[in-house]
C-alpha cells in the first residue's frame, strides 16, 4: 500500500532524512518511532505529499506522490499533531467544510453521521471548536481524516494532551478503524504504540534503525533468552523436571518467593520455544504455573537502545537488529 524508497530530505546544510526505505502492507497498524526531531513528522508530511523529498520515491495504492498527487491526496487520511481545526466554526461546519474541500463524494449527512458516531462527537456537533476540550478537538481532528473513508490513515500523535480514559477510548478505536485502514501511527507513548501496533518502525537522526515487530525487536536486541517462571511444587522436583525438558540449555533456581513456590530461569538453544513443553511438564506432574514472562527487552528499552549514541556508532550490532526485523 506504501513503498518508501531511498528517502532523503534536506534543509540547507542539515539532513532531516538520509535514505530510507520501508514498505507497509495493506491492512497494518504500523508504529512510527523515534526521538524529537528524529524525522518522523517529515517522513509522514512526504507521504501526505505536503513535502516534497530532495531525493527519493515514495508510492501510495501505486500513485507516485510527485507524479500524482491528487491521487495519493484521496487514499490518505491525514491527522497532524496539531489538527488544523478552526475555533469559530462548529463541528458541523468545520466537517461539512472539509467535506467540501475534500471533494468527497459519498452521501454528506449519513457519511458525516457515521463518523461522528464513531468517534463519538455527535453530542457536541453544533458547538464551537474554540470552546471544546482537549480530548473533543483531537476526536474533531481524527474525525476529519476519516471523511472520504481513504484507505490510508497517518496519525501524528493522535493521544497527546489527552487524559488516561481517552487514550484508551482512542486507542481503542485506532484498533477498530485497523481492520479497514491502513495505518501509521506516531507516538511517544510507548505503551501505546506495543498495545496498537503489529510492526514497529525506529529512525533517529534522519536514519532507520529497526523495523520489526516488538517482539523480534525485543528478542534480537536482547542478550539472553530465558524464561523466568514460578512454579508451586517441591523445588528439587521442578529443577529436575525442567532440565528433562527438550531443547533446555540451562535451568537456575531463585529459592522460594511465595510459600511452595519457587522461581528459575529457564534458557533454551536459540530459537527454540519452551512455552508449550513447559507446560505440559507443569500440567502432567501437577505443578501450577504462577508467572511466566521472558527476559527479552520491553519496548522502552528497545527504544532507548536503539536511539542511544553508542548503539548508532555500533555499525554490528545496528545490521543485526536490522537483519532481525526484516525476517520477522
Amino acid at each position: 500500500m506504501i513503498e518508501v524508497k531511498n528517502l532523503s530530505k534536506h534543509y540547507g546544510q542539515n539532513v532531516a532524512l538520509n535514505n530510507i526505505s520501508f514498505s507497509v502492507d495493506e491492512g497494518t497498524i504500523v508504529g512510527f518511532l523515534g526521538p524529537n526531531g528524529a524525522g518522523k513528522s517529515t517522513t509522514m508530511n512526504i507521504i501526505t505529499g505536503y513535502l516534497s523529498a530532495s531525493s527519493g520515491v515514495v508510492t501510495v495504492g501505486g500513485y507516485n506522490t510527485l507524479d500524482n498527487p491528487n491521487e495519493v491526496k484521496k487514499l490518505i487520511g491525514y491527522m497532524p499533531e496539531m489538527p488544523p481545526l478552526y475555533p469559530d466554526m462548529t463541528v458541523r461546519e468545520y466537517l461539512n467544510f472539509m467535506y467540501e474541500l475534500k471533494k468527497v463524494t459519498l452521501p454528506r449527512d449519513r457519511h458525516i453521521k457515521e463518523i461522528c458516531s464513531l468517534v463519538r462527537i455527535t453530542e457536541v456537533f453544533d458547538r464551537l471548536i474554540g470552546n471544546l476540550s482537549k480530548g473533543y478537538k483531537q476526536r474533531v481532528g481524527l474525525a476529519q481524516a476519516l471523511l472520504g473513508n481513504p484507505p490510508v490513515l497517518i496519525l501524528d500523535e493522535p493521544t497527546v494532551g489527552l487524559d488516561p480514559k481517552q487514550i484508551i477510548e482512542i486507542r481503542n478505536l485506532i484498533k477498530q478503524l485497523g481492520k479497514k485502514h491502513t495505518i501509521i501511527l506516531s507516538s511517544h507513548i510507548l505503551p501505546e504504540i506495543q498495545a496498537v501496533c503489529e510492526r514497529i518502525i525506529v529512525i533517529n537522526r534522519g536514519a532507520l534503525v529497526a523495523d520489526g515487530t516488538p517482539d523480534s525487536l525485543a528478542h534480537s536486541l536482547s542478550a539472553e533468552h530465558k524464561l523466568m517462571v514460578r512454579m508451586a511444587g517441591d523445588e528439587k522436583e521442578i529443577r529436575t523436571g525442567l532440565k528433562t525438558l527438550k531443547n533446555v540449555v540451562d535451568v537456575e533456581g531463585f529459592g522460594e518467593k511465595e510459600p511452595g513456590v519457587y522461581e528459575f530461569t529457564v534458557e533454551g538453544r536459540e530459537g527454540a520455544d519452551l512455552r508449550r513443553d513447559l507446560f505440559h511438564l507443569a500440567a502432567k506432574r501437577d505443578w501450577p504455573i504462577l508467572s511466566l514472562s521472558n527476559t527479552d527487552l520491553s519496548l522502552e528499552d528497545v527504544f532507548l537502545r536503539l536511539t542511544s549514541a553508542s548503539y548508532i556508532k555500533d555499525n554490528a550490532v545496528l545490521q543485526q537488529a536490522m537483519k532481525g526485523g526484516e525476517s520477522a
